[in-house]
């Protein structure tokens, strides 16, 4: 069976919709009335306007770091340094299935797959967990209203505390951060993560659809914009910027391919050349197939852990040290800066804060690589290197293993795999896998200490960024 990708532009809908007027009602709901409603949350009265340096970011280099959070008004975003003593939570066991076509299990099937392997991993019983969270980002793709009731009900673990994280892309990172937080604040002792998702059973134009909506529903989808669409504005954003280049676009693609091809749990576990790369048909200029991510299934799950839990279970945990979450605009028109991504260096910034760590000290990475533009702004973003300096990163190898920030190693979204639910959760094995020094033959950074995790959700609605330690 070929393989799909993300790569409809234009009216993903087979029939033109009837063109709607825009009433003062419909207009209420769009970017006309966003400063009046902003104005209404904060408290300000009148219009809200948006004089120059009312949002700057700073940046460690020229991306995020932590005496760079975002700043508001003149006033820097005050950090939560509480968060950081609070009791310490550890990964204990992970758990993944191979991405790719899964006609042979369910959505319930790939989850409980998942979460038997994460049980197994840190020798406990379900029983002994007291909570699950579950993320599944798509209600159509997985044809239920309560797709994580689906899961839980299948792995029997009623009537314990269950719940969905879900936003978009990002809702694996999203999960794990619920999870934390449950396990920090003393709700739970041990709480199993599982981010699942199956997508290769309905038409590749009507994922493209779906995941078109998580987008602005009323200034952007409706006109045709999709995904392949937003990346391609950036992608052309940034070439018009910083003279990046669609080889170095292709370079990201042959990096991952590369990995890709070593990782037993991918999708396409096949190399491809610079050539063929660049001779491959155009998406959405000037993103070509290689530069799109794949339509997958899979799941992944972690189990996560007190300090006093850890013990008990005599399991060496890898320690989730920092945590950031940041949020930008649902209409890409209302940023002011179309070659990165504000979401990313907010949350950034909080996760190194948070974990007394600078990108510098950062062994291996793994970005959200729907789009190879998105690894090379990632790259900016991150604090990895100069804006602007992305794609002479990659050109350079930079990110290879044998490099100095070794990223996406195992494949990425571009060759692993992206069922969008499972992701996150995804992202996070790897690092622990990285960090125990498990990874495997060509995959494995020597020595890694410190590792860190980039989801994004949407075209950057939510970012969530987490580090991971092995002390």
């Amino acid at each position: 069976m070929g393989h799909r990708y993300l790569l409809v532009f234009g009216n993903p809908n087979s029939e033109e919709p009837t063109p709607r007027p825009v009433t003062p009602s419909r207009r209420q709901l769009g970017g006309l009335t966003r400063a009046s409603a902003s104005a209404m949350l904060t408290g300000d009265s009148g219009v809200i306007a948006s004089p120059a340096g009312a949002r700057t970011a700073g940046a460690v280099g020229a991306g995020a770091g932590p005496s760079c959070l975002a700043r508001r008004r003149g006033r820097r975003v005050a950090t939560r340094r509480t968060a950081g003593k609070r009791a310490r939570v550890g990964i204990v066991g992970v758990g993944l299935t191979r991405f790719g076509v899964r006609s042979d299990a369910s959505l319930r099937e790939l989850a409980f797959e998942a979460a038997k392997a994460c049980l197994e991993d840190a020798t406990v019983r379900l029983a002994d967990v007291e909570s699950m969270i579950v993320a599944v980002a798509s209600d159509e793709l997985s044809f239920s209203l309560q797709p994580s009731a689906q899961v839980v009900d299948y792995l029997g673990f009623y009537p314990r505390p269950s719940f969905r994280a879900e936003g978009a892309c990002a809702s694996g990172s999203m999960a794990i951060r619920a999870g934390w937080m449950n396990v920090a604040s003393g709700l739970a002792d041990l709480v199993l993560v599982v981010g699942v998702e199956k997508m290769t059973e309905v038409p590749t134009p009507t994922v493209t659809e779906v995941l078109g909506r998580a987008g602005d529903t009323v200034w952007e989808y409706p006109f045709g914009m999709t995904f392949p669409g937003y990346y391609a504005m950036l992608a052309r954003a940034h070439m018009a910027k910083y003279g990046t280049t669609e080889e170095q676009l292709a370079a990201v693609a042959v990096k991952n391919h590369h990995y890709g091809a070593l990782n037993p749990y991918a999708h396409m576990q096949k190399e491809i050349t610079l050539d063929t790369a660049l001779s491959s048909r155009v998406v959405a200029d000037p993103l070509k197939l290689y530069d799109c991510c794949l339509i997958s299934d899979g799941a992944a799950a972690v189990l996560l852990a007190t300090e006093t839990t850890a013990k008990r279970l005599r399991v060496d945990p890898i320690w989730l040290t920092g945590l950031g979450l940041g949020t930008g605009t649902l209409n890409i028109a209302h940023r002011a800066d179309l070659t990165t991504l504000e979401a990313s260096t907010e949350a950034a910034g909080q996760a190194y804060e948070m974990a007394h760590v600078t990108p510098r000290d950062i062994d291996v990475a793994v970005v959200h690589d729907c789009f190879t533009i998105a690894e090379i702004v990632a790259y900016e973003d991150l604090g990895f290197c100069p804006r602007g300096e992305g794609g002479q990163l990659i050109e350079e190898r930079r990110t290879y293993i044998e490099g100095e920030i070794p990223v996406n190693v195992d494949g990425g979204l571009k060759s692993k795999g992206h069922p969008i639910g499972a992701t996150g959760v995804a992202m996070a094995v790897e690092i622990v896998k990285q960090l125990r020094g498990e990874a495997g033959a060509g995959r494995q950074v020597p020595g890694a200490e410190i590792g860190l995790s980039h989801n994004v959700g949407g075209s950057g609605q939510h970012s969530v960024v987490h580090i991971f330690s092995r002390s």
